[in-house]
């Protein structure tokens, strides 16, 4: 045998289809490619293409990437932790634990731990067990002389001690009401109406009082660093439903009929300034460049109505 009579096995080797050999072929003229369109050309490939709507890989929802077994974390910011010192609900002599933040109320839930975050100030000095700190966080804490004390262990699950007084309370009435009634019912009707008036105005406070907390930080921080929290939070109670809507919720001073409005309604009204509008407008011109050497783009009506006030000397007035 020579080299020249070696050959595959038959039907191992097939030859190319040569197409455009004539209409004879059977691939001739079009080459197999139909009749125009996209996909009679070279170099197409549409993968899930359904003639221009959204195709199904599109339509369908996506799933997974969702880790399923990850831990939720309930965030505690240094400034409601300094709140919940300076109204004395939390027990410093102890260390403090996401337990102890829960029944004292100044957490919801602890979840699977709680995380310090925040920035600020503490005025007493607490000792923390949470699930994690950011640094700066633990710096204000330490600064305070207290400390942070990180554990992976996951929180038993606690109760605010809140909760269980007012059932107590209601049961009691419950029994005691036929025999009251009957001997004096106008002293009945005291107690009732002295219990409805603590829980409305706990109700006004609670909502007032977190309105007001960014402006008051933001006033402290870039303008009066011993800017006072209750005139704030006048102001705030001053403007109202105003400052759920973006356009009165910031002072435009690019625009005259806006800094006219600030000064008719603020200056005039409020405040009771007398001065000729020239004057005022001045004042108003004063506070606008004062917000923007601190480069506060957004003016927000809160900062600028504190900012005149304390101008004028007026803050105790409001």
């Amino acid at each position: 045998m020579r080299l020249n009579e070696l050959s595959d096995n038959p039907g191992a080797t097939k030859p190319r289809t040569r197409v455009g050999r004539g209409v004879g072929s059977g691939k001739g003229k079009t080459a197999a490619r139909g009749v125009k369109g996209q996909k009679s050309r070279s170099g197409v490939a549409i993968k899930g293409f359904e003639g221009g709507q959204m195709p199904i890989h599109m339509r369908l929802p996506k799933r997974g990437f969702n880790k399923p077994n990850r831990k939720k974390w309930t965030e505690l910011s240094i400034a409601n932790l300094e709140r919940a010192i300076q109204r004395g609900k939390l027990d410093l002599k102890k260390p403090v634990d996401a337990e102890a933040l829960v029944k004292a109320g100044v957490i919801r839930r602890a979840n699977d731990g709680v995380r310090l975050i925040g920035g600020g100030e503490l005025s007493k000095a607490v000792n923390l067990v949470v699930a994690g700190a950011t640094p700066g966080a633990t710096k204000i804490v330490e600064k305070a002389k207290g400390s942070v004390e990180v554990t992976d262990a996951k929180p038993a699950r606690a109760k605010k001690d809140a909760d269980a007084a007012p059932k107590a309370k209601k049961a009691a009435p419950a029994k005691a009401a036929p025999a009251k009634k009957a001997a004096a019912p106008k002293a009945d009707a005291a107690p009732k109406a002295e219990k409805k008036e603590p829980a409305k105005k706990a109700e006004a406070k609670s909502g007032d009082y977190d309105k007001h907390i960014p402006y008051f930080e933001n006033i402290k921080e870039k303008y009066d660093a011993k800017a006072d929290e209750a005139v704030v939070m006048t102001i705030t109670k001053y403007l109202g439903a105003s400052l759920n809507d973006r356009d009165a919720k910031y002072v435009a001073c690019g625009d005259e009929t806006e800094r006219n409005t600030v000064r008719d309604a603020f200056l005039k009204k409020k405040l009771g300034l007398k001065d000729d509008n020239e004057v005022l407008d001045a004042k108003v011109m004063a506070v606008c460049d004062e917000m923007k050497a601190a480069k506060q783009r957004m003016k927000d009506r809160v900062t600028f109505y504190y900012l005149l006030a304390k101008n004028e000397g007026k803050l105790g007035d409001l």
